[in-house]
């Protein structure tokens, strides 16, 4: 949008670029020790629950959740019914909390496919790690995608930019501290992105003819506010259908089998703090609301101040630059910097977690027959800070790529297809590794293969990049692809994964101790 960035004036910079200095130096200050591989990725097991919570929710909630749920309230069509979703995320989090954290505190370990190496064996961890590197880089490139997006709509700087530099920034973070440091910045970035959330959705209250009660009246009217949708057709996405029955199979598979939001539970002192964690991170449902209400503002606003030419086709195009462009072209000097630095606060909280976690399972691979709890810790830890880069770079590249071929697919639906792909088989291995049959892992990797072929066959991914290429058309894929909400995919790749894995696994498999890796 040609313009719009000039009127995101100095003040605006110096508000922004503070912040980020700001949060900066107090993750230096609180960095702690860092001797071993123990202090490095599981801040030594000393962090107290509320602040390991307030971390969950903040790798949890994300820019996407700052800009697409706005966007996606706002766009045509757009209402509450992605709150249904929250039901199977309460659901699993309270099993996560009570069954699987046990499970895991029983033994010194530093992941969940350390508890799957040992009770299906080394490919049991090889193949969940690989799903893992798979499932965090396609999920996290999205989150860098909507950051880039704030920062492109405010700068004007190509697009390939913008990603780079939200992406050096969250290396940088996790290269000073390891997970005391991603823990600490990521409570500030929780306080900062709710109050950024309450101070637009103030000033939209404030700028709306009628106040909180017309903004209510107004979208409640147009639909905005409808919660509940009851329908049986499989390619609706937002029913309670979904959020009761496949939801908790994704929240399962992100909260008990991601080491992104895993990793969280094993830095507290003991498994009675990880459960308490877990299930207060429930609170995420709170922001996810106040977000909502942001997106049902918005609406209001530009129906009494109606966006111009370039925007409203900005809009029409692409509803997730919807808050971007009214934080920089309507908040006074100063606030548009403020609210900008709570999206920053989300996005680089997701990204710097996703980094901490891609390194520490990538040499916990590699290291698995001794462990990365012993040898040279400080040789391990300078790897560690190579894998960081690595996996920087990586998700940089990602992301590039991931830009040119989406298409016109919401950023909020977006993250949630990505992770499609892994999910399922990850929880379904998981699963197999909890029950009392003992199994190999031959099932489990004929039951992923089939599971991936399946969210190929359904998701749009693989025909937005034959369409790039031009090998297909879209209309073409259209014929092919089936109507059904990917959301259901979470359920029927987990089953298919754990069927596989009891019918064709093998009854004998190799014991390895995979305590302490």
């Amino acid at each position: 949008m040609e313009g719009i960035h000039t009127r995101f004036l100095l003040i605006d910079w110096v508000v922004l670029l503070g912040y980020l200095v700001l949060t900066t130096w107090i993750g230096h200050r609180l960095r702690g020790a860092q001797a071993t591989m123990k202090d490095f990725f599981l801040a030594g097991r000393s962090l107290p629950w509320p602040a390991v919570s307030g971390s969950i929710v903040a790798t949890e909630i994300s820019a996407i959740t700052f800009v697409g749920v706005p966007g996606m309230v706002f766009a045509a069509g757009g209402n509450f019914t992605y709150l249904q979703w929250g039901i199977g995320s309460l659901i699993a989090r309270v099993i996560v909390g009570v069954w699987f954290v046990k499970v895991f505190y029983e033994r010194g370990i530093f992941s969940p496919y350390d508890y799957m190496q040992h009770r299906l064996g080394h490919g049991a961890r090889a193949l969940t790690t690989f799903l893992f590197f798979i499932s965090s880089i396609l999920g996290q490139s999205v989150r860098l995608l909507v950051t880039a997006l704030i920062l492109w709509t405010v700068t004007g700087l190509p697009f390939e930019w913008c990603i780079a530099i939200i992406g050096v920034f969250a290396v940088l973070w996790t290269l000073m501290g390891g997970m005391t440091t991603v823990i600490w910045t990521d409570v500030i970035q929780f306080f900062v992105f709710i109050g950024g959330g309450l101070l637009a959705l103030g000033i939209m209250i404030a700028q709306v003819d009628g106040g909180f009660g017309e903004i209510i009246k107004v979208a409640g009217d147009a639909g905005k506010l409808r919660l509940l949708d009851l329908s049986m057709n499989p390619d609706v996405q937002f029913t309670l259908w979904v959020g009761l029955l496949a939801m908790p199979f994704q929240n399962l598979a992100a909260f008990g089998t991601d080491q992104l939001n895993a990793q969280r539970m094993f830095c507290c002192r003991s498994a009675s703090d990880a459960s308490k964690a877990i299930i207060a991170s429930s609170i995420s449902l709170v922001v996810t609301v106040l977000m909502m209400l942001v997106g049902a503002g918005l609406f209001v606003y530009y129906l009494q101040h109606p966006p111009d030419a370039a925007e409203a086709s900005k809009f029409a195009q692409e509803s997730d630059s919807v808050f971007p462009v009214w934080i920089t072209t309507v908040l006074p000097p100063g606030l548009s910097g403020l609210i900008l630095a709570g999206a920053f606060a989300a996005a680089i909280s997701s990204l710097d977690s996703a980094l901490a976690a891609l390194s520490q399972t990538s040499l916990a691979l590699v290291h698995s027959k001794k462990g990365i709890d012993s040898g040279n810790q400080k040789m391990l830890i300078r790897h560690s800070r190579i894998a960081i880069v690595f996996w920087g770079i990586t998700l940089i590249a990602v992301a590039i790529g991931l830009q040119a071929v989406r298409g016109q697919l919401n950023l909020l639906s977006l993250a949630f297809g990505m992770v499609s792909y892994t999910y399922g088989p990850m929880l379904g291995a998981f699963l197999l590794a909890l029950s009392p049959v003992r199994r190999n892992i031959r099932g489990v990797i004929i039951g992923t293969v089939a599971s991936i072929l399946l969210v190929l066959w359904v998701r749009p991914d693989i025909y937005n990049i034959l369409a790039h290429f031009e090998v297909l058309s879209l209309e073409e894929a259209g014929a092919i692809r089936p109507k059904i909400n990917f959301a259901w995919l979470y359920p029927v790749t987990c089953l298919i994964t754990l069927a596989c894995g009891v019918l064709l696994g093998s009854k004998h498999i190799p014991e390895e101790n995979a305590e302490g890796n």
